[in-house]
């Protein structure tokens, strides 16, 4: 434990120096300075300890400072630390591909590295037009989207994600995009999918389909989170309703991009949320879990098609794309040891376990007071302070700090609390969780709950 002398010397530093992401840094209250974590708790500089109940940004899956990764890393770093991926390879980058296109469905064959999520899926986004231009088709000028989609905040991942409205200040100069309804669904008291989601799907792909009947040949391509839309506050979807979608747009011959950054590496129950809907994308977009939460590392998964649409004898039909970092070796050699473990540890076995626990907590929660659309999957479980999702809702900041004085890190998304813990959590912890959100939510129905 540190003393508070220099606790306190490291937040005025963070606040002299640091500009931090997604807050006002005027009126946000000072961050809380980390000194270690283990498994699915952080443990604070004055001694307090944080259940990580959103997996440090839904990039953590089998606990923090898991020795087995740590290990992968200190003997890589003892061997390449990185090298120029132009002209060069290595074996933990090869290897780690040979793995992702093992574990994905064919034709995915080809792995594109990056750096993150929002470059994944810029690279996807460049893929699928320029895959257009090398054909010589220039009409494919548009893409297709959920509305409501978060993909990054790069600009073309803001223009594929504007109707999140995250981007308002970036109207003017984001890509052309058509949006297209997300047919989202929740569970009924009895825990069954809600009777009004067949016509909510229905009319949803009647809209698709007018849309592609005015514009089908002018889209480059269609991107979508497969089942989980997650920063719109845990939107979902059945699987039928993505492979109709996702049918419909391939039927178009337009190419469809899946983003797996957050729903990948198990948090949907199984390794992609793709394998539940029974759709193979032309290309899919991976990062986050990917090193189970040690490092920065994306991928871009293009099927052979795509990929065969950049050969050429001279450069012009090239994909010119790179990072400085691209296939780090230490990243590589993070996810490598992080897709062990879902073998050895049982991975998808420990999410099955929580997602039951999940369901069991979800049923208390659904009979409180203004708690509406109840929802779980994998490791995901959500509820909404009300009817509508409100992302702006000032419900959020509120129940945050709250969280936090009762020792967990929950962030919700606006009026939607949502838990993603690491699989690691044990069922001791996760009942503790359990318990004290409900304690949460009845202290604060006078806050949401009708009157």
């Amino acid at each position: 434990m540190s003393d508070n002398k220099s606790i306190a010397g490291i937040v005025e530093l963070d606040q002299r120096h640091v500009w931090h992401p997604f807050v006002q840094e005027q009126t946000a209250p000072p961050p809380l300075p980390v000194a270690r974590a283990a498994g699915a708790s952080l443990f604070l500089e004055d001694g307090r300890e944080i259940l990580d109940l959103a997996s440090s940004w839904w990039v953590n899956v089998h606990g923090h400072c898991h020795p087995a990764i740590a290990q992968a890393l200190g003997d890589q770093a003892r061997t390449l630390e990185h090298v120029i991926f132009a002209g060069f390879t290595h074996a933990p980058a090869a290897r780690l591909a040979e793995q992702l296109v093992n574990f994905l469905p064919a034709p995915l064959s080809r792995v594109f590295y990056s750096d993150n999520g929002s470059t994944a899926v810029e690279a996807a986004l460049k893929m699928a037009f320029q895959s257009w231009r090398n054909q010589g088709e220039r009409r494919r000028t548009l893409f297709l989207a959920f509305e409501g989609a978060y993909h990054g905040d790069t600009f073309g991942a803001m223009s594929v994600g504007r109707s999140s409205n995250f981007y308002a200040p970036f109207e003017d100069v984001l890509l052309k995009v058509r949006f297209t309804p997300f047919a989202e669904t929740w569970l009924n008291a009895d825990g069954d999918v809600d009777a009004g989601v067949e016509t909510r799907e229905a009319a949803a792909l009647a809209e698709l389909d007018a849309i592609l009947e005015r514009d089908g040949k002018r889209v480059a391509g269609f991107i979508a989170e497969p089942l989980v839309q997650g920063a719109s506050g845990m939107r979902m979807c059945r699987p039928e309703f993505l492979r109709s979608v996702c049918e419909r747009v391939a039927a178009q011959g337009i190419p469809v991009i899946l983003d797996e950054v957050m729903t990948g590496f198990g948090r949907t129950g199984t390794l992609f949320a793709m394998e539940q809907a029974g759709v193979t994308p032309d290309l899919v977009c991976l990062s986050k879990g990917l090193t189970g939460g040690f490092l920065p590392l994306a991928a871009t998964v293009a099927s052979t098609k795509v990929y065969e649409s950049f050969l050429g004898s001279d450069f012009g039909t090239a994909f010119a794309h790179g990072h400085s970092y691209t296939a780090n070796p230490l990243g590589c050699a993070a996810a490598l040891a992080s897709l062990s473990l879902f073998t050895t540890e049982g991975t998808l076995e420990r999410i099955g376990a929580i997602r039951e626990a999940n369901l069991r907590w979800l049923k208390a929660a659904a009979r409180l007071p203004g708690i509406c659309r109840p929802r779980a999957l994998g490791s995901i479980v959500a509820v909404n302070l009300g009817l509508e999702a409100d992302y702006h809702s000032s419900l959020g900041p509120k129940l945050k700090a709250r969280f936090l004085e009762l020792g967990l890190l929950v962030r919700p998304l606006g009026n939607v609390v949502y838990l993603m813990p690491p699989a690691c959590i044990t069922p001791e912890d996760l009942a503790r969780a359990h318990q004290t959100v409900l304690q949460v939510l009845r202290e604060s129905a006078p806050l949401y709950a009708p009157r």
